[in-house]
């Protein structure tokens, strides 16, 4: 992550944070009293918060004579899913209700089976759901283990029998409970947690089924029992697995598609104020973030469609100026946009346009002779141009970062560099330049096609062949469609 984008992903941070503390209190607070046998007096525990995809500290105390922690305070915390964790670490779940005055008592031996509530009902009931789903975990693992080992059929169909019946078990006992206590938090929890279910495959008017139609209807109601207007739900470990999933599981892994599902996600999340900021924070992050190429036009579609529309009134103009700009760099030179024209000086002081060099590929390196990445790079570039990239019709453009003549020169000599090198003597020039390709690191490569077009960007010169043969086997792909 880039120095500017680490500023902004702290700022965000930070608002979000204080956001989730200033959750309006009122006069009831809360106490809460949690007593561990075998805590270590003195020592400090931490209560977290689940909230999207991380955990936050949102308050501490130590642990008296008895084990007992105290939270005690004038405003209520945000309603979820928290975590209590000693200093060992090994840290368990509680609920953060509505009423918040109650208490938990248990020891280290197990503090799911030990675990006493009073005062309680949300934790009461996700407690004996803990203690009830361990029953069945240390029922099926077993069976798990044994139906590897087991080649006998009969005997691989009792053991598989044997574990869709406890599978069931838990299904129903979640089932009962959403229909006993449906008004509870732990029952949208379970409701949270439902798979859609798919019914039948329809026939098509040919005859054959719609092979499409699971895939299809699974992704269409995927969300159907996630509530997007409770914001309890985003401070749980269930809502973020989700939004992950459909975005990189049962979403196209390109940019287009993943616009598409960014925005129906934040349309989803829109009517409270919470998720949408998480989402569009969310979203905006990890594709810029990204470490897979071309993810960055999704970056730069929700700056435009969030941020530069004033949607993202969390973050301040100083901020949002910051990160519209970065989003303004990117989109002129993302992935199947045409190259920012390029006039550089060769060795002989003739200029040299990148539009006027014929090649079925370009490649645009930026380098340094001094770099010492660089130095490794271009050599491996230089061979594998002279041994493969040659013949396949491509054309390197190789750009001197900075203005050291001679030494530039005598680098291209030294490494018979036998391809288009090119410079510019106009510090400003050269600046813009670099700006405009973004770089901010040499080597910096960029792939163009015929028509100079950027079909790859930062790449190491080991990827050029492997893309090039990639284009080419698409090319010929739509031809035989065509």
């Amino acid at each position: 992550m880039n120095r500017l984008m680490k500023t902004f992903y702290t700022t965000i941070c930070a608002l979000l944070l204080i956001t989730f503390s200033a959750i309006a209190g009122n006069d009831e607070g809360h106490d809460i009293k949690i007593t561990v046998k075998g805590f270590k007096p003195g020592t400090t525990c931490i209560l977290g918060s689940y909230y999207g995809d991380k955990q936050y500290i949102k308050d501490s105390a130590k642990v008296g004579p008895n084990g007992e922690i105290v939270f005690k305070g004038a405003e209520k915390y945000p309603e979820g899913i928290y975590l209590l964790i000693p200093d060992n670490k090994r840290y368990f779940d509680l609920v953060m209700d509505e009423s918040q005055h109650y208490t938990l008592e248990t020891d280290t031996t197990d503090y799911i089976k030990n675990m006493k509530v009073k005062g309680s009902e949300e934790n009461n009931f996700f407690f004996t759901y803990q203690k009830f789903i361990t029953t069945q975990q240390k029922m099926v693992e077993p069976l798990r283990d044994l139906l590897k080992k087991t080649k006998n059929k009969d005997s691989t169909k009792t053991i598989t029998d044997q574990i869709l019946k406890i599978d069931g078990d838990v299904k129903n006992y979640k089932k009962n409970f959403i229909k006993s206590n449906p008004k509870s938090f732990i029952a949208k929890l379970f409701t949270a947690m439902e798979e859609p279910e798919i019914p039948e495959t329809p026939t098509l008017a040919n005859g054959n089924k719609d092979s499409l139609f699971p895939y299809h209807y699974y992704k269409t109601h995927f969300f159907d029992n996630i509530d997007f207007n409770d914001d309890r739900l985003l401070r749980s470990p269930v809502f973020y697995p989700k939004v992950k999933q459909y975005m990189e599981k049962m979403t196209a892994q390109t940019p287009d598609s993943i616009n598409v599902s960014a925005d129906y996600l934040v349309e989803k999340a829109r009517n409270n104020p919470e998720i949408f900021k998480w989402m569009v924070y969310w979203l905006t992050l990890t594709y810029e973030s990204s470490q897979i190429m071309g993810m960055d036009a999704v970056f730069v579609h929700m700056v435009e469609k969030y941020y530069v529309t004033n949607q993202a009134y969390w973050v301040d103009s100083t901020q949002l100026a910051k990160i519209t700009n970065r989003a303004y760099t990117l989109n002129p030179i993302l992935i199947g946009k045409k190259a920012p024209p390029i006039m550089m000086i060769d060795t002989t002081n003739k200029a040299m346009n990148l539009y006027d060099v014929k090649a079925k590929y370009t490649v645009v390196v930026f380098w340094d002779e001094d770099c010492g990445h660089c130095k490794k790079e271009i050599p491996k570039l230089k061979e594998l141009y002279d041994s493969k990239l040659k013949a396949m019709g491509v054309q390197v453009y190789a750009i001197a970062a900075e203005n050291k003549v001679k030494d530039w020169k005598k680098f291209i000599i030294d490494n018979k560099l036998n391809w288009i090198n090119v410079h510019q003597p106009d510090d400003y020039k050269r600046a813009v330049t670099k700006k405009i390709y973004d770089v901010i690191s040499t080597p910096y490569l960029y792939l163009l096609d015929e028509n100079k077009i950027i079909k790859a960007k930062h790449i190491d010169s080991e990827q050029v062949g492997n893309l090039i043969e990639m284009l080419e086997k698409e090319k010929e792909k739509s031809t035989s469609k065509k």
